[in-house]
Order: C-alpha cells, then structure tokens, then sequence
C-alpha cells in the first residue's frame, strides 16, 4: 500500500510503499482510509519534540494518528489509529470509532477531532463551563481556537473575548460568535490595560491558553489582585505555540481565586476519552453536518505529502491528507 512513511525523528514523511496491517487482536479492525487531517500534535510527534512521540523505528513508521475512512462492512467512521492513519489502510480501535452522519464530507469529518478534543475537552471537563459565563481564548487564530470559540458559544458562553497576532484572521472571529478582540501585536502595557478593563466589566470565569509562554505571563499579569476578594478563574493550558515555559510569580497565585490546569493527552481520565467518543465528537459532527459549525479546510494529496508537510496553511485552516 502507499503511505506517509518516516524512517528518523524529525526527517520529512516519505511517500513509499508500506506492508499493509494485519489484524491481529480482538479490538482491532481494518479501515480503508480515506482522509487524514495533519496536526500540531502529528507534527510534534514526527519530530520527537511532543511528549508522546515513539521511539524510531529504523524499518518505517507510517505517520498519523486518526482519519476518517470507511469498513469492510461499507460504514463511514472517524477512528483513532492503531497502525499510522496516513496510508491506504490503517489498523484501528473498534471502541475509539464514530459512525458519520450523512451531510458531512470526509475531509470535514477528518478535520475537526483533535480540533474538538483541544476545545470541548477542556471547557467540559476541566472548566467545567456553565451557560453564561464569559471565556477568554489565548491564540483563537488557529484551528482548534477557531473550533473552541463556536464550542464555547454552543456549550451557552455569553460573552467570548479572543487574541491573537493574525489582524485579518482576527476581524474573522467576529463572525464565528468572538464578542471582543486583542492583538497581541500591541505593547503588554496596552494588552494589559485592556484585559483589566474587561475583567472589571465583565469578570472572566474562563481562560484556554493556546500560546503559552510570553502571552501566558500577560494573562496571569492581569489577573493579580490586590488583597481584596478575586472573582474566581479557571485557567486550561492547552497548547505551548509561544513557548513551552513561562515565569510565574507566586504573589499571582496567592492573591487570585485561580484554578490552574491542562487538557491533553495522559490529563484526560477514561470516562472523559469515553465520553469523547459516546457524545462529544457525534454531536460536533452532526453540527457540522447541519450547517452550525464552520470547519476552514484545506486539501493535499498523498503523494504530495513530502512536499506539502510543513507549509503554513493560511487563516487558521487545517491541512488534510485525501487518501
């Protein structure tokens, strides 16, 4: 079969002929893929720099780690991986598969999980998101902040405030149920000073970081209190885009109301992954079946896997792989 195969850490994905799996436990099945979205997460583990990767395998790996393809029985389904997903077949988890809902195109369906799983998972489980509280998203440029803001709104956010570096795409969240925006482009006096404002207004019940590093010691910046009762925050790091440590006073932590967090793989417990699989990501899909989520994709072929892997797709649209 064809597949995306890498032979070392941080070399680019080939595009060569692969063994086809073979089944070979009970909670395995064979799916025929047919599309595969490419990651941060992916990326991160081809290139040995996310927590998760492997060890190298000098014979090949075949790189990806979901898609969206279709059974021998002809069902459409999203699954996580056992085998790489980026080939003609791949080896999947018979309990980690989705069924699709007719209206929803493969790349559609292939793009949204981890986008799903890197904003639902963390406003269910670790905010505990109630209707009509107010979320700040650090870094909603990107895909998954993109998907996060319409979670965020469809889960019963009143008011969403968004940052980011991208003006143009910026402007665009608007339409996507953003209430405010920041650039991050300004001087942190100026970020500052506005997010200050805001929390006076309207207090911030909930803060999804994307970014991390220098913009995470801004958030924290102005959330310091002052001695007197702080309104409660529940702060999720999700993604480490502008850096993977920040500095962290511990005067910030002793004078907030402030419940600090990740959301990523090896945080989630069993329950929440079920929970993943049982009701959020079939909802999201019918959404965006229906026409209620807006989901920015962009298209590769297989065989131009090498070529396409580390070109920046514009506008926080996500890369997927046609099989």
């Amino acid at each position: 079969m064809k597949a995306a195969v890498i032979y070392r850490k941080g070399e680019m994905p080939k595009y060569a002929e692969f063994a086809e799996p073979v089944v070979q436990h009970e909670n395995e099945i064979l799916l025929s893929v047919k599309a595969v979205a490419i990651t941060n997460l992916d990326k991160g583990i081809v290139s040995g720099d996310h927590y998760s990767s492997e060890n190298e395998n000098q014979n090949g790996t075949v790189i990806g780690s979901d898609g969206v393809g279709v059974l021998e029985n002809g069902t459409r389904v999203y699954a996580r991986g056992i085998s790489g997903t980026i080939a003609e077949k791949a080896l999947v988890e018979k309990n980690r598969m989705v069924p699709l809902p007719d209206g929803i195109s493969d790349v559609t369906a292939a793009g949204m999980p981890n986008a799903v799983a890197g904003s639902a998972m963390a406003l269910r489980f670790r905010a505990k998101i109630q209707p009509g509280e107010t979320v700040l998203i650090n870094g909603a440029t990107g895909f998954t902040g993109q998907m996060a803001i319409q979670v965020a709104k469809h889960y019963g956010a009143k008011k969403i405030i968004v940052t980011g570096r991208n003006e143009k795409t910026l402007q665009s969240l608007l339409a996507l149920g953003a209430d405010e925006i920041i650039s991050l482009k300004q001087d942190d006096e100026a970020i500052i000073a506005r997010l200050k404002a805001i929390q006076e207004n309207t207090p911030i019940d909930i803060i999804l970081d994307y970014l991390w590093g220098h913009s995470a010691e801004l958030m924290f910046s102005f959330l310091k209190g002052k001695g007197n009762f702080t309104h409660k925050v529940r702060y999720v790091s999700i993604g480490a885009m502008s850096g993977d440590t920040i500095q962290l006073s511990a005067a910030i932590l002793r004078s907030v109301d402030l419940q600090l967090s990740g959301s990523g793989l090896g945080s989630w417990t069993k329950d929440e992954v079920k929970l993943l699989f049982l009701e959020i990501l079939p909802e999201m899909f019918l959404l965006a079946a229906q026409n209620k989520l807006k989901v920015n994709i962009e298209t590769v072929g297989l065989v131009d896997i090498e070529e396409m892997w580390n070109t920046e797709v514009p506008d926080g649209k996500r890369l997927v792989v046609t099989i």
